[in-house]
């Protein structure tokens, strides 16, 4: 029994031998659309079928006999209208995906008459080999099977909350008035503002800054976060970030480059892929050379570790602090509390939680929805996994709970 590449190459292949002009960039949208819809009949796989295949009306009884003869299925217009002696509703002995030699036969156990009626017969295809790895850990994943996420990831969307920016656009509902544009209709009217113009901030998605832990307890993982940061972060504005024994800022890597050129550019970036841990030193760094400079003001600020720090916990505290007094929000990723035996006993992850507003695993693409929602909810709140914080003296710069 095929699988989905080969089902949709073989029926491509079918319809441009009877004629029809189907290219690559239709058989992989006829692809995404099963995946996406799953059809569970022929009916509805003609429909998936048929709108992403067909392009002109004269070839729609081409394409029905090519159905027909590939799937066996109900197709064509007769057999839906259910017009009597039509030979696009006799259906076959046998359907692909269905034992040899086996007889059709009605649930309810008519004879042969209740064939005169449409029925609906299983899709003989299988789950596509994407959905076979979306539950399978990063961890686990071939260079080879992670580079075929890269085109799921691609539909994926990560957004942020938005903000009200300088910008303003006309409501008539809006709170304030804009002056000047009432002064500019009220020309119209002889000088007299006969009716207010009001405006509204616009909105605009908050900036999303992403520090990736690259040692070698999170190398694979790592790799898998940066392909989803450069295939899904197109809606955002993303600065990327590695860091293990030092910082290094990716973003000028990411641009104008195909994912895989993107992860080897990366690769080139960090000469500290693979080494050890000073999430402490790395933080400090990006306070001072960009966090103070505004570019975590008010934004989304997403850590990616597992906690393994060499540094003492205490530094990582204070520079923790620090950072989620001008992010909007601090999402920390850590694969490792996928596990229910998971417990925040190193000093690292200890420390960072009670300065957490989220905390999620994303050690699948199946995980990457709380990943997503963690991204896009609004509002501080403290990770109910965190302990409660401490009170600290007034004028150390700390933030207490």
């Amino acid at each position: 029994m095929p699988d989905l590449p080969e089902l949709a190459a073989s029926f491509a292949a079918a319809l441009h031998d009877a004629g029809i002009a189907v290219g690559p960039d239709r058989t992989r949208s006829f692809a995404r659309a099963i995946t996406l819809l799953a059809p569970s009949t022929t009916r509805e796989l003609r429909h998936c079928a048929l709108t992403t295949l067909v392009s002109d009306h004269e070839q729609v009884e081409r394409f029905d006999a090519v159905f027909r003869e590939v799937f066996g299925g109900p197709a064509g217009r007769g057999a839906q209208r259910g017009q009597p002696g039509d030979p696009s509703r006799s259906l076959p002995d046998t359907v692909p995906g269905r034992a040899p030699g086996a007889r059709k036969a009605t649930a309810d156990g008519r004879g042969p008459e209740a064939d005169a009626q449409p029925r609906e017969a299983p899709v003989p295809f299988l789950a596509s080999p994407l959905d076979r790895l979306a539950n399978r850990d990063f961890a686990d994943l071939s260079a080879e099977e992670l580079a075929r996420l890269s085109e799921v990831m691609r539909t994926l969307v990560l957004r942020t909350p938005t903000r009200p920016s300088r910008r303003r656009r006309p409501a008539p509902h809006g709170k304030r008035i804009d002056v000047r544009r009432t002064l500019s209709v009220s020309r119209r009217t002889g000088g007299y503002p006969l009716r207010l113009r009001r405006f509204v901030p616009r909105a605009r998605p908050r900036d999303l800054i992403v520090l990736c832990d690259i040692s070698g307890s999170m190398e694979p993982y790592a790799r898998a976060m940066l392909q989803l940061l450069y295939c899904a972060s197109r809606a955002a504005r993303a600065e990327v970030f590695t860091f293990a024994t030092r910082l290094t800022r990716l973003t000028p890597a990411f641009r104008r480059a195909g994912p895989y050129d993107a992860l080897a550019r990366a690769g080139r970036a960090a000469p500290d892929w693979s080494g050890g841990t000073r999430i402490a030193d790395c933080l400090a760094e990006f306070n001072e050379r960009f966090g103070r400079r505004g570019m975590a003001h008010g934004a989304v600020v997403v850590i990616i570790s597992d906690g393994w720090d060499t540094s003492p916990p205490a530094d990582l505290t204070t520079h923790m602090a620090r950072l989620s007094r001008v992010a909007y929000r601090v999402v920390w990723v850590n694969p490792r509390t996928a596990s229910p035996r998971y417990r925040p006993l190193v000093g690292g992850m200890a420390a960072a939680l009670p300065y957490c507003d989220a905390v999620v695993s994303a050690h699948s693409f199946a995980a990457l929805d709380d990943f997503a929602a963690a991204l896009s909810t609004s509002g501080r709140r403290r990770c109910p996994c965190a302990p409660s914080r401490r009170r600290v003296p007034p004028g150390s710069g700390l933030r207490s709970g």
